[in-house]
């Protein structure tokens, strides 16, 4: 008895021995990191990892070589999640500024080329316009809604009653709108 152990640890005292050890049960260690992964894929890169592992460590003797490929390969997922954990930290910050979460996807909120473009020739179109009002519409509309003054205090600064004001905007507003559309 005591020399078939011996026999056994002689035999898996070296990579050679691990390696055949992983390549016999190469298709039950997969299963066992896809349940642990929740992806064939990883279980997969998780394998490939313990035999690199395997071919450059300098061991001794592995009582239990299946058991020792196990933990070698839960070690390897640990790093992954704690590696996935720092990335995720990292770039909280990044994403936090310049992407909203929306029903558990990343959206990016900011303007896409074509969105700027578009906005600076509708906004360029909204210059001309308000250029081409009549002069009192104009002016009244500069008044309160570029410069944020009051009717009333259009009216008392033009010395014009604020009913007039009113008339004026709507004036404004209609021309614009015509000249938007």
């Amino acid at each position: 008895m005591e020399t078939r152990r011996s026999t056994v640890e002689n035999e898996n005292d070296d990579a050679g021995g691990l390696t055949a050890v992983l390549v016999a049960n190469r298709h039950q260690l997969i299963r066992f990191f896809t349940s642990r992964t929740g992806s064939a894929a990883e279980a997969e890169d998780v394998v490939q990892e313990i035999w690199l592992h395997v071919a450059r460590a300098d061991t001794g003797p592995v009582v239990n070589p299946l058991a020792y490929l196990h933990r070698v390969g839960m070690n390897i997922v640990l790093d992954r999640i704690r590696e996935r954990q720092r990335r995720g930290r990292r770039e909280q910050g990044w994403s936090d500024v310049s992407i909203e979460q929306r029903s558990g996807e990343a959206t990016d909120d900011s303007p896409s080329p074509h969105d700027i473009v578009d906005g600076r020739l509708r906004a360029r179109r909204l210059a001309t316009a308000i250029e081409a009002l009549p002069p009192g519409a104009g002016r009244v509309f500069r008044r309160h809604k570029l410069d944020g003054l009051s009717h009333s205090e259009v009216a008392a600064e033009l010395g014009i009653s604020r009913s007039a004001v009113e008339k004026h905007i709507a004036v404004a507003l209609r021309h614009l709108r015509a000249a938007l559309e």
